[in-house]
């Protein structure tokens, strides 16, 4: 078993084999976690929002609910969840949209696309690879017009979800630094990572699917 508490604001990664759980827990409660997998094989396989909402008939995550990705197939299910509804829909905060929504002065300010792309880095994945996230524990309520808010979280101290990996993922972790808006409580804090078998080492981002082969060269002699 393998576990490590993030801190706030940082970034976090792991490779979770087949079978294998992650347990996510909210130390000090009110704390948002943007949440990418990936196929760790085939990293163009990855999580997909449309796929996943889609396939549970709701936009809100909890037990039994599972990430499916681009391909339509299951890369994590929910297995375990303390809180009971988490967010598909609110997005990574970045300096873009922090500047957006808040003004010019929040330009500076650490964000979740920084942490993903920066960890992502480690595997040779880069901006295009960002997709939609998950944002375990965010309050983000949806009305019937449409419209959605992020508000004050409905975690608290301790509490958890697990996961179950239904293949060798990579999962990507920004631990949100989010401080204008209540998804933290406006203090970001720490979380904890368990997962319950030894990390897989991967050469992650190589496709399984066999590449075609080269053509021979000519032998001497022969026409080109």
């Amino acid at each position: 078993m393998t576990s490590v508490v993030v801190a706030a604001r940082a970034a976090w990664s792991a490779v979770v084999p087949a079978g294998g759980t992650l347990t996510l827990t909210d130390l000090h409660g009110n704390q948002a976690v943007d949440f990418l997998v990936y196929d760790a094989h085939d990293t163009a396989v990855r999580y997909s929002a449309p796929d996943t909402i889609h396939a549970q008939g709701g936009i809100f995550l909890t037990t039994g609910s599972v990430l499916m990705s681009n391909e339509h197939t299951p890369l994590m299910t929910v297995v375990a969840d303390d809180v009971g509804r988490h967010d598909t829909v609110g997005g990574a905060c970045s300096k873009e949209s922090n500047t957006l929504r808040y003004g010019h002065h929040t330009w500076s300010q650490h964000a979740c696309v920084d942490n993903f792309l920066a960890e992502g880095a480690r595997y040779g994945l880069g901006k295009r690879d960002l997709v939609s996230n998950v944002n375990w524990y965010m309050n983000v309520p949806v009305e019937k017009d449409g419209t959605l808010g992020i508000v004050d979280g409905i975690s608290a101290p301790g509490l958890s979800l697990t996961l179950r990996a239904e293949r060798d993922v990579l999962v990507l972790v920004s631990n949100c630094p989010q401080i204008n808006n209540p998804c933290n409580g406006f203090t970001p804090t720490a979380v904890e990572m368990t997962i319950d078998q030894p990390l897989l080492e991967v050469p992650v981002g190589t496709t399984t699917k066999a590449a075609a082969p080269s053509p021979e060269p000519p032998s001497q002699g022969s026409p080109a």
